[in-house]
């Protein structure tokens, strides 16, 4: 009984989390607009789903500030202007260059494992070109490096900035084949690392954020001349 419970549960968080990257990536590219209503009922209709998964992807949602509550009107998806976004890109460039500067010289062994462990399973994932996979691993990989520079507050801050961010970190992946080069970055800051040069890694860590606005940004600019 008490499996059944759990396995439950665990499809409502499945169904939660697709249906908080589908609209996600609708967000992201334009699709659904500043101020555009988000119906608890008519996205349950949409996707199948009852009201209890639709309500936890909505509050995901509001967490990373891509919705929001309002009065007499619901979840509404919030305005983010691309200055207010690449402005938000710019400063989590600088705090993971901080973050990876000094993870290299202050992670254990074990989490120098676990980095190098999270690198390697990434490459099926490129090779299937599998974004859901790869934007997981993704934010696995960066909050290890946040939790190897041993400083608490500093790890913190960049959790709660990447949660603002990853909507838009995963939207980027979606732009030609930007998981490729993303992993190739990677591997940039990764043979650093083994150096213990933790400049160099800062920099190409900076450059790798970077990289990563300029790919959403070109990914929004493909889709509005779609639309």
């Amino acid at each position: 009984m008490a499996s059944d419970v759990d396995e439950l549960g665990e499809e409502r968080t499945l169904l939660s989390e697709r249906i908080r990257n589908a609209l996600t990536d609708e967000i992201a590219s334009g699709a659904l607009r500043a101020g555009t209503q988000l119906d608890e009922q008519q996205l349950a209709d949409r996707f199948g789903a009852s009201r209890t998964p639709v309500r936890e992807a909505l509050r995901q949602l509001a967490v990373s500030g891509l919705a929001e509550m309002r009065p007499r009107r619901g979840v509404v998806v919030t305005r983010l202007t691309p200055e207010r976004i690449m402005d938000m890109f710019e400063a989590m460039a600088e705090i993971e260059a901080m973050c990876v500067r000094l993870a290299t010289n202050r992670m254990t062994p074990l989490e120098r494992s676990r980095l190098i462990q999270l690198h390697d399973s990434s490459l099926a994932m490129v090779e299937a070109d599998d974004v859901d996979a790869y934007d997981a691993f993704n934010r696995a990989f960066h909050e290890t490096l946040y939790h190897a520079t041993h400083n608490a507050f500093l790890a913190e801050q960049a959790m709660a900035t990447r949660t603002r961010l990853n909507a838009f970190r995963r939207t980027q992946l979606r732009q030609g084949r930007r998981i490729l080069r993303s992993r190739e970055e990677h591997d940039g800051v990764m043979a650093a690392i083994a150096e213990g040069d933790g400049e160099t890694a800062a920099r190409r860590m900076r450059a790798h954020m970077l990289n990563a606005a300029s790919a959403l940004d070109r990914y929004i600019a493909d889709h509005d001349a779609i639309g």
